[in-house]
């Protein structure tokens, strides 16, 4: 039986890369390392222009007990610049650029834990993904040890998101089908960070070849086991997968530690197990590069702060002029401007599509009343109402409509025969009621301060 949820649609896979195996890119000429790739305060730069640095030295760094990361290079060789520069997001954040010297020198203090995992504490297992600088690696980027600490105390299992449900996104399957142990063993590491003895690796059913070899390696583990879920948009958002795996529902602004459930990405558990066994912070991701411009659709191994033009070169170049490039999955990636922008953390795939690719948009859109975004939002929301309230301002009635529960899957915009950008009014709902409540908080503070 595959386990899955109410609503969500199904979207064309695109699986175009779920043979390729994992190449590993050239080391760059040069990296732009952002020191903001991660929810919560950014780091600052604890290097110089001029410094050596080695792969794995810590080149950016926060006070302890802040929300955030430490940052790490991606690259050894010398700081060429210290500036602030446009991300993803369109936010710009300081980045630290490296000139590589081509000769891969590990810095010195990269060593693997020394004590056995028996002996290690969950505060030196916190300290260890801390200083490692890994974060959500699914898209979130959320700061792993935050999560963990979070946690402790109040979860009784584990979920390990393998579903990787966005089209064209292979990255998760390929580290799942080639190097599973680091999986499993990065999985054994929080449960015992987190003192609890049920992990579920979560794999959706249209990768039978992951799960005939996790099942293969957790067969004899009483902790440990493979939970298929169907193939679905959005399986592999948290809250749809911990209410298909074990029936708990999240409340509204509620996280799933509230239920006794925590989430991790399948790249993320690789991520922590590496940085025990072998110290090495986290300096590279595995990036899938996809989409009907691209000439070899590859899945990539690359250091962070690589240009996506590097990562375009290597798979042959363009076979046609894109018309879209995007950060992450087409369901909730970011549309990108520039192909020098840097692969960071939370860079799961670059896809790069054509005019001849994807939905035309409609040029006078507007809801007919099918009811579609209903029936299928995972979140149990009317969307149309909330879109529509966003489109005449009015932002208080969206709110009430649950405009903030929306986890912008896309799934409403996705199937809505009107062409509205549903998901879209909602994300501007969203950033004014944002805005509206910190005006609120601070008037209050002010308030308070007379």
């Amino acid at each position: 039986m595959a386990y899955t949820f109410s609503g969500g649609i199904h979207v064309e896979e695109f699986k175009n890369t779920k043979k390729c195996r994992i190449e590993a890119l050239p080391p760059p000429s040069s990296v732009s390392i952002s020191l903001a790739q991660h929810i919560g305060a950014p780091a600052e730069a604890c290097v110089s222009v001029g410094d050596t640095v080695g792969i794995g030295q810590k080149i950016g760094d926060l006070p302890e007990g802040m929300l955030g990361c430490p940052v790490h290079a991606s690259v050894s060789g010398r700081v060429k610049s210290i500036t602030k520069k446009v991300q993803s997001s369109g936010a710009a954040a300081e980045c630290v650029e490296i000139e590589n010297d081509f000769l891969d020198t590990v810095w010195q203090d990269v060593r693997p834990m020394e004590k056995k995992l028996a002996d290690v504490t969950t505060d030196e297992i916190v300290s260890v993904v801390r200083e490692a600088g890994i974060v959500g690696m699914g898209g979130a980027a959320f700061p792993t040890w935050a999560k963990i600490k979070s946690a402790i105390g109040k979860v009784d299992r584990i979920i390990v998101n393998g579903a990787e449900c966005e089209p064209f996104i292979t990255a998760n399957h390929r580290l799942m089908l080639e190097r599973p142990a680091s999986l499993i063993n990065g999985v054994k590491i929080l449960l015992k960070a987190l003192g609890v003895r049920t992990a579920y690796i979560a794999v959706e059913d249209n990768k039978p070849d992951v799960i005939e070899k996790l099942e293969e390696l957790v067969a004899q583990s009483s902790m440990i086991s493979v939970r298929v879920v169907k193939t679905k948009y959005p399986q592999g958002d948290e809250r749809q997968l911990v209410y298909a795996l074990t029936g708990r529902e999240i409340p509204a602004g509620k996280l799933p530690a509230d239920v006794g459930c925590v989430v991790f990405n399948a790249e993320t558990c690789a991520a922590i197990y590496r940085a025990f066994a072998d110290g090495m912070p986290c300096v590279s991701r595995i990036v899938t590069v996809d989409g009907d411009c691209v000439r070899h659709p590859k899945n990539l191994l690359v250091p962070i702060g690589t240009s996506v033009r590097e990562l375009i070169e290597f798979c042959g170049g363009l076979t046609r002029e894109p018309s879209r490039l995007i950060n992450g999955g087409p369901m909730m990636g970011t549309a990108q401007w520039d192909t020098e922008m840097p692969v960071t953390k939370s860079t799961s795939a670059v896809l790069l599509f054509s005019d001849r690719f994807g939905r035309k948009n409609a040029a006078s859109a507007s809801c007919i009343r099918c009811g579609r975004c209903i029936a299928n939002c995972p979140m149990r929301l009317m969307p149309m109402y909330i879109a529509q309230f966003s489109k005449i301002g009015d932002m208080k009635r969206a709110e009430e409509y649950g405009a903030m529960s929306c986890v912008e899957c896309g799934s409403c915009s996705y199937n809505c025969p009107g062409g509205v950008e549903i998901v879209q009014y909602i994300r501007v709902a969203k950033a004014a009621i944002k805005t509206e409540r910190a005006r609120a908080a601070a008037d209050a503070a002010k308030r308070e301060d007379r």
